[in-house]
């Protein structure tokens, strides 16, 4: 045979696998039987060996890698991942309804429906109708390109169907939820207790897990599954309504959970959603609620998103189930921030899928409240599915036997003094030395939004505290190589890397290290924030109560909390080692070295083809511009990518000028505005 033959004859192999990938996998309807399909794979795989040549990386034979990857890359996503809102009642969806409609003046409002599946959010782009990465959600801003774990599922089209390549946007995002079947969790857990390894929790953790796997040869093994539900970057193709993209995805041969419908009324969403919460057990996956969008994708931009979430979607979650169970005993533990935290003992008992032996009781307020005794009947709960609670003792049951709970006066990790916050119900540990607290102070440290040192996570945390290696957040830095290896399963390799990471964590930008540091109140968005403003920790360090509560953002709670932190023995004594060590403790200025932008506001919307959100901005900032985050009458100009949404709308309304790429490109050269969008 020669080349050319060869190729003829691969192309038509990979042709007829795709095909019947497609009706096996996502239209479940198969038209041939397995040994003919394996036929076909193996003369495929016969001809690449032949013809090295003729591999091409979206080839049905390139799911599944030779080699295990040594980590994931992190990729920053196009458009953002948010979460949605969560509703649990017909009153709030009738009032998500309401907004709705309110917001949009009053216009004629349509729904589709469709169920919220308790899996894994990933994204998935493609260039010209062939997939070029898979990432997860991360932190909604960037994750981890899992792109080779992806491949191994089959119902992931690598290349998309020809018929309708010509109708393809040549760049497209397509969001989707990865999910493990209920029986292959159960066979997975089955072959997990053979080999004696822990058994996963639910099929949600399992997808998880799996997708983490630095061998897709063992991801491949896992039967992962996926639906997709929406696209939300699509370069030279556009949709009316999020219908037109379901049907759109279907067609060109993605896997569209076949249960949605189109609501006229938020009665008939309320129909829908009830009709499921009954309906739901009969499917061979998990799914916890439905999912609210408004169909029409005009409306959609102008309703916009808030700084989590859309506005234009809701998740109505399923009730809870509830069971009975007996509380054993009531134990308290201590949090980074020093609050003690009365947690349930259980009788264990399986609740949504999972075996519950603890659960939450919040505060000691909340105890007295509902009257909960140790030695209770009491009714136990998942709030959304996820976080186990008691709401409710079963008084009935009681004999007489059961004791009340007192919070104690001594912290129960150091038995230093504990004080309750006057403004609020906690009862917090006043010791800087509290060993509890430096545990968790110390993977939130850690954690990929803070200094994200590669592992230090919890069993790390825990070994270094508990062999007293770190006694406070400064002792990370003097940590060396002698040191870890005394600790359990710690090898040379894995001292070599941790040290890696910690090097490189002094390096992170200053809005990282203030969130790092935990103070109360002040989450990352916050930390960025005070970081812009300050510009340093010894500046922000020395900030009044009065100078804090000049920024928007920053209230009375939070700036006392501020002041309080940096004022406490223990964080000058941390800042001191952080210091010494070179963690960077200004913000990295580097003065425009140009100002053709000097004086001007400049908002960026949408998405651009030739710069992320992040490259616009810097572009703006180091020709001495300013970055705007909402649209006023102070902006001076919009640049708008695709999709650009609610600013666009206002910019419009204001009469502000709109740029598009080609014309922001220009106003970065030039400082004069190119062409209004």
């Amino acid at each position: 045979m020669t080349l050319a033959q060869a190729r003829r004859e691969a192309e038509r192999l990979r042709a007829l696998i795709r095909h019947h990938d497609r009706r096996y996998y996502v239209d479940a309807q198969p038209e041939i039987s397995d040994q003919e399909y394996d036929r076909l794979y193996q003369r495929l795989r016969e001809l690449e060996a032949a013809f090295p040549r003729l591999v091409a990386p979206d080839s049905p034979t390139q799911r599944v890698g030779g080699e295990p990857l040594k980590a994931f890359p992190v990729v920053r996503h196009r458009v953002p991942m948010l979460s949605m809102d969560n509703t649990y009642s017909h009153e709030e969806l009738r009032a998500f309804d309401d907004r709705v409609r309110k917001f949009l003046g009053g216009e004629p409002v349509s729904y589709v429906v469709e169920p919220k599946f308790d899996g894994v959010s990933v994204s998935l782009t493609y260039r010209e109708g062939r997939l070029m990465r898979g990432a997860t959600r991360g932190d909604g801003l960037q994750g981890d390109d899992i792109t080779s774990n992806l491949k191994t599922i089959r119902a992931i089209p690598l290349t998309l169907d020809a018929a309708v390549r010509g109708k393809l946007p040549t760049i497209m995002e397509v969001r989707g939820e990865v999910y493990m079947p209920r029986p292959a969790f159960e066979a997975l857990n089955k072959a997990r207790e053979r080999a004696g390894e822990a058994l996963f929790a639910n099929p949600r953790n399992a997808a998880a897990g799996s997708l983490k796997l630095l061998d897709p040869r063992l991801v491949a093994e896992r039967r992962l599954e996926i639906f997709v539900y929406g696209i939300v970057a699509a370069q030279g193709r556009t949709f009316g309504a999020h219908h037109e993209v379901l049907t759109f995805l279907r067609g060109t041969g993605f896997r569209v959970n076949p249960h949605w419908t189109r609501c006229a009324s938020m009665d008939d969403v309320i129909r829908f959603c009830d009709g499921w919460e009954g309906k739901r057990k009969s499917l061979p996956y998990d799914i916890d609620g439905m999912v609210v969008k408004v169909d029409a994708l005009a409306q959609q931009r102008r309703l916009g998103v808030t700084s989590k979430s859309p506005r234009y979607l809701i998740a109505y979650k399923f009730p809870a189930e509830r069971v009975v169970t007996r509380l054993n005993a009531i134990e308290v533990n201590v949090g980074r921030t020093g609050t003690l935290t009365p947690v349930a003992v259980l009788e264990p008992v399986a609740v949504a899928g999972t075996t519950v032996s603890r659960a939450s009781l919040h505060n000691e307020d909340e105890i007295a409240r509902r009257d909960v005794r140790i030695g209770d009947w009491v009714v136990i709960e998942k709030a959304g599915e996820i976080i186990p609670q008691v709401v409710e003792v079963v008084k009935s049951k009681r004999t007489g036997r059961e004791s009340r709970f007192h919070m104690p006066t001594r912290c129960p990790a150091c038995g230093g003094p504990v004080t309750r916050d006057p403004e609020l119900v906690a009862v917090r540990c006043e010791s800087v030395s509290c060993q509890a607290q430096l545990q968790e102070r110390l993977v939130h440290f850690a954690a990929r939004t803070a200094m994200d040192i590669e592992g230090l996570g919890d069993v790390m945390a825990e070994q270094l505290v508990g062999a007293g290696l770190v006694r406070d957040l400064g002792d990370v830095y003097r940590l060396a190589k002698g040191d870890l290896l005394t600790l359990e399963r710690m090898g040379e390799q894995s001292a070599d890397n941790l040290l890696r990471g910690i090097g490189a964590s002094k390096r992170r930008p200053l809005g990282r290290l203030i969130f790092a540091l935990g103070i109360r109140h002040v989450g990352s968005a916050a930390a960025e924030i005070l970081a812009q403003r300050f510009g340093s920790v010894d500046r922000l360090a020395s900030a009044t109560v009065e100078a804090l509560q000049t920024i928007d953002q920053v209230g009375p709670v939070m700036a006392r909390s501020i002041v309080e932190s940096f004022k406490a023995p223990g964080m000058r004594k941390v800042l001191e080692k952080l210091r010494a060590a070179g963690v960077q403790f200004e913000a990295a200025r580097r003065p425009p070295a140009r100002q053709e932008l000097a004086g001007l506001t400049v908002v960026v919307t949408g998405t651009l083809t030739g710069y992320s959100r992040a490259e616009a901005e810097e572009a703006i900032r180091a020709r001495g511009g300013a970055v705007g985050s909402s649209v006023t009458r102070g902006t001076h100009y919009v640049v708008a990518g695709a999709d650009p949404g609610s600013k666009y709308d206002r910019a419009k309304a204001l009469g502000i000028p709109i740029l598009d790429e080609a014309g922001f490109t220009r106003l970065l050269a030039t400082g004069r505005p190119g062409e209004a969008a």
